[in-house]
């Protein structure tokens, strides 16, 4: 067998699956589908300071080859995380990650302080495709100085790897993961959602309760590619490749294209087993074609 160990930061993981946030739950809703200690890491959902409800219903809507989601965030905060979920996940044999999200760099910032004080938690992701209550609503990673005010505020206060998570919704996403780098980030992974809609023309309304949504799937996989290939030549820290990835050839593809690891989301609901299936599916296919180390291939292209 190949060697599918990969290293993000000072993170090491046994191998390069990791789950998406917001699409494996905390990992135990799936521990009854797949080996929890087989998956590279695994990112719980998304976690702010205070609980959120999210947005109204219908909030998901399926599309050609992907899915609208505005959920919102829905989760009951940090400390509810400290107390009640961290006690369930801190023994699973794998990399137990946690997605922070916020409204101002204080929001992210102090979230972060309060999981880094959590033992069995070795990295956080910040999501920073949330809007910046501060500036009209425009969401931090749509700018270098946006992003970059979130990665700094982080830093101070959170001293373990540290995932940054980049929109797409950007002119040149390459010059936010400069921006992030030179902040402080251990690693960037990359694409999250794209923003898209759907109208049901019966009801001459759109789908969503908020009329847009972030845009997940099948159908962003060639966008996401294209992205991690530049952000990957653009910086020297480790990327983390996702979007669309259904199958281990579509994982290959991103590991070539610069990816040192990759995370699953959609595919989730689609085939609960499906990480454990790419892993062994990466580990074939390296063995068909002789290579005796994952890292061989990572950014061949």
């Amino acid at each position: 067998m190949a060697k599918l160990h990969t290293q993000i930061g000072n993170l090491s993981m046994k191998n390069p699956v990791m789950t998406a946030s917001g699409t494996f739950g905390y990992g135990l809703e799936f521990e009854d589908f797949v080996p929890l200690d087989q998956i590279g890491g695994i990112i719980v959902k998304g976690t702010t300071l205070l609980p959120r409800e999210g947005n109204d219903y219908p909030r998901m809507a399926e599309t050609s080859q992907g899915m609208l989601n505005c959920v919102g965030l829905q989760n009951k905060g940090v400390d509810y995380f400290s107390e009640h979920i961290y006690p369930q996940i801190k023994d699973i044999d794998t990399r137990m990650i946690v997605n922070v999200s916020g409204n101002t760099p204080d929001d992210y910032a102090e979230c972060a302080a309060r999981i880094n004080t959590l033992e069995n938690i070795p990295a956080i992701e910040l999501n920073i495709s949330c809007p910046n209550v501060k500036q009209g609503g425009m969401a931090f990673g749509t700018t270098c100085a946006g992003a970059a005010s979130v990665v700094r505020a982080v830093r101070k206060r959170y001293n373990k790897t540290l995932i940054v998570k980049l929109s797409p919704n950007v002119t040149s996403i390459a010059d936010i993961a400069r921006a992030v780098e030179d902040e402080g980030a251990d690693s960037v992974s990359l694409i999250n959602t794209l923003m898209g809609m759907a109208v049901d023309v019966e009801k001459r309304q759109s789908v969503l309760s908020i009329d847009t949504g972030g845009l997940s799937g099948p159908a962003i996989k060639p966008i996401a590619l294209r992205m991690v290939w530049q952000v990957a030549k653009a910086i020297k820290i480790p990327v983390i490749g996702l979007g669309g990835i259904c199958n281990a050839v579509d994982a290959l593809e991103f590991l070539m294209a610069g990816a040192t690891a990759i995370q699953i989301g959609t595919a989730n609901f689609l085939d609960p087993a499906v990480t454990l299936k790419v892993r062994n599916g990466i580990d074939l296919w390296l063995d068909n074609h002789g290579v005796k180390d994952v890292k061989e291939i990572i950014g061949v292209i």
